[in-house]
């Protein structure tokens, strides 16, 4: 996964920040675990199974900071 992140300071008081997450956009998991899980209606002793979390698509994120 590729990220990058760019900032500018204007003076001691202003910065402003721009931060870009998952360039390439690749469709990955940020991470994959096994362990037994069930849902109502199946059986009891629940299902043993690869669980994972999506990486989150390409998106974006710019801040303005103000110190005093």
């Amino acid at each position: 996964m590729l990220s990058a992140m760019l900032g500018y300071e204007f003076n001691k008081n202003w910065k402003v920040q721009a931060e870009m997450f998952n360039l390439l956009n690749r469709k990955d998991s940020a991470i994959d675990y096994y362990y037994t899980s069930g849902s109502p209606g199946e059986d009891a002793a629940g299902i043993a199974d690869i669980h994972f979390h999506p990486i989150e698509p390409i998106n974006f994120r710019m801040s303005l900071t103000a110190s005093f």
